[in-house]
C-alpha cells in the first residue's frame, strides 16, 4: 500500500518516467519509501482536522447514547483501573442514574500499583479528582488532554507533590494515563459536551484495580492496603447508588456522601471532621455490601494463605533434595544422605491431603515468580529405572507425577549429580 501511494505521487511518477540514472533513482526511491514507512507508524494514522477540540463524538458513541436513553449533553463520570488498563466513561441517562457508556483500553500508564507520592516518581495517581473546564487542554502536544488536578486536597494533606498529570493522547506516559488519539478524541468530546449541558465538573475515580473481594485478597499483603480500603468505600458508594459520590476530605482521609449537621461548617482536609451524616439508606446499603465483601475476602485470603503455605513447603523440600543430591565431592554415600534428609519430610496421607484451591481462586498466572512448581528441575534421563528423576518421585509425596512410578525402581546411580536448583 505504501509503495502504491508513492508511485501515485509526482516523485513516484518521476521515478517511473524520467531519465534519472539508476543510482539516483534508487536513492530517491529509498528515501521516499522510508518516509512512507515512518508515516505508516504514526499512532492509528488518526487525524481529526485542524479544529480537533470541536469535533463531534464518533458515530458508534452516538448510537450507544441513543440506545441507552442518554442526552448528548448529560453529565459524565470516569473510572480508571490500572491493573486492567481500563478507562470507563459513565453517563447519566434520562432517568437520572448513570450507566456505562463505553470502556476504553488504556494505551499506557506509568509506574506501578499504588498512589503517587512526589514529583518525578513517574507514578500515575490514584484517588478521586474533579475535572473543571479550566483543566481541559484543547491545544495539548498529546493531541487532546485534560488535567487530573493532582494533587487534590487529600494529596496535599499528605504532603504529596506532582504536576501536569493528565489523561491525554499520543500513547506516551510519564505519570499520566495515555490513550490513543482516536480514543481521547471521543473522551474529550464527551467531557466538552457535558460542560455544554451545564455540568460544572466531572469526577475521575482512579483505582489500582476493580475493587472486588478477589482482587483485594490477591493484594492483601500490599503496603497500600489501608489506602485502598478507603478508596473501596467510595467505589462501593457508586456501585450502590449509580451516582458519583460527593467527595469530602477531613482528618487526611476521604469521606463520601457526607453532609455536615451544622449548616455552613466546611470540611477541611487536615482538620478534625465536623459532625456529619450519610443518608441512612445509602449507609445501610453500603454497610451490607461491605459485610458480604469482607466475608468473601476472608474466605479467599485463607485459601490464598493455605496455597502459599503449601508452596513454601514444596520449595523447602525441593531445595533440601536438590542440596542433598548435589552435595559435593565429600559425600561418601549420596544415596544414604539423600534418603536421611528426605525421609523426615514424608508425612501421612491424612496430614498432607490439604484441600485443593479452586482454579479460579489460584490461577496459574498468579503464581509467584520463581515458584518451585514452575522451576523444579525435571529428570533428564528417561531411559533407566535408576535415574535421579525416579528417586525424586519416590521421596516427594506430592506433585503431578508422584504416583506414576511402579514398585520396581532401580538403584540410584551415584555418579549422576544434577545441577543445583536455581533460586
Amino acid at each position: 500500500m505504501v509503495f502504491r501511494r508513492l508511485m501515485n505521487t509526482p516523485a513516484g511518477l518521476l521515478l517511473g518516467n524520467s531519465g534519472l540514472s539508476g543510482r539516483k533513482a534508487a536513492r530517491l526511491g529509498a528515501a521516499l519509501m522510508i518516509a512512507g514507512v515512518l508515516a505508516a507508524c504514526q499512532a492509528d494514522e488518526f487525524t481529526a482536522g485542524p479544529n480537533k477540540a470541536q469535533q463531534p463524538v464518533s458515530a458508534s458513541i452516538k448510537r450507544k447514547m441513543n440506545d441507552l436513553n442518554m442526552s448528548s449533553t448529560s453529565p459524565i463520570m470516569i473510572r480508571i483501573f490500572k491493573e486492567e488498563s481500563a478507562l470507563e466513561v459513565w453517563k447519566q441517562t434520562r432517568t437520572g442514574k448513570y450507566q456505562l457508556l463505553d470502556e476504553f483500553e488504556i494505551c499506557k500508564w506509568s509506574g506501578k500499583l499504588g498512589p503517587k507520592f512526589k514529583e518525578g516518581d513517574r507514578q500515575a495517581p490514584e484517588g478521586f479528582y474533579e475535572i473543571t473546564p479550566a483543566l481541559m487542554n484543547p491545544n495539548s502536544s498529546y493531541h487532546l488532554a485534560f488535567n487530573l488536578g493532582y494533587p487534590n486536597s487529600y494529596d496535599r494533606s499528605h504532603g504529596r507533590t506532582g504536576s501536569h498529570l493528565m489523561v491525554h493522547g499520543a500513547c506516551s506516559s510519564r505519570g499520566c494515563y495515555a490513550m490513543t488519539d482516536e480514543q481521547v478524541q471521543d473522551i474529550y468530546a464527551l467531557a466538552r459536551d457535558s460542560f455544554k449541558g451545564g455540568q460544572r465538573s466531572f469526577q475521575v475515580q482512579a483505582f489500582p484495580f476493580r475493587m472486588t473481594p478477589e482482587n483485594m485478597a490477591r493484594h492483601r499483603d500490599s503496603e497500600h492496603m489501608e489506602f485502598w480500603k478507603m478508596l473501596k468505600t467510595g467505589y462501593d458508594h457508586f456501585e450502590i447508588t449509580q451516582t458519583p459520590p460527593q467527595i469530602s476530605v477531613c482528618e487526611k482521609k476521604y469521606v463520601f456522601d457526607a453532609t455536615t449537621l451544622v449548616e455552613g461548617v466546611p470540611f477541611r482536609a487536615s482538620a478534625k471532621c465536623p459532625d456529619y451524616q450519610v443518608s441512612p439508606s445509602i449507609a445501610t446499603a453500603v454497610a451490607s455490601k461491605q459485610r458480604r465483601d469482607n466475608e468473601k475476602y476472608q474466605q479467599l485470603a485463607a485459601r490464598f494463605d493455605a496455597r502459599d503455605e503449601r508452596q513454601k513447603r514444596w520449595e523447602e523440600r525441593s531445595n533440601r533434595l536438590a542440596e542433598a543430591l548435589g552435595g559435593g565431592e565429600d559425600d561418601t554415600n549420596p544415596a544414604v544422605a539423600t534418603a536421611e534428609t528426605a525421609a523426615p519430610d514424608v508425612q501421612p496421607a491424612a496430614e498432607t491431603a490439604t484441600p485443593a484451591v479452586p482454579a479460579e481462586a489460584a490461577p496459574a498466572a498468579q503464581r509467584r515468580p520463581g515458584s518451585a512448581v514452575e522451576t523444579a528441575f525435571a529428570p533428564q534421563d528417561q531411559s533407566g529405572g535408576g535415574s535421579v528423576g525416579s528417586f525424586f518421585k519416590r521421596w516427594v509425596p506430592f506433585g503431578p507425577k508422584a504416583s506414576e512410578e511402579g514398585a520396581g525402581v532401580g538403584p540410584i546411580e551415584t555418579e549422576v549429580v544434577p545441577d543445583t536448583k536455581p533460586n
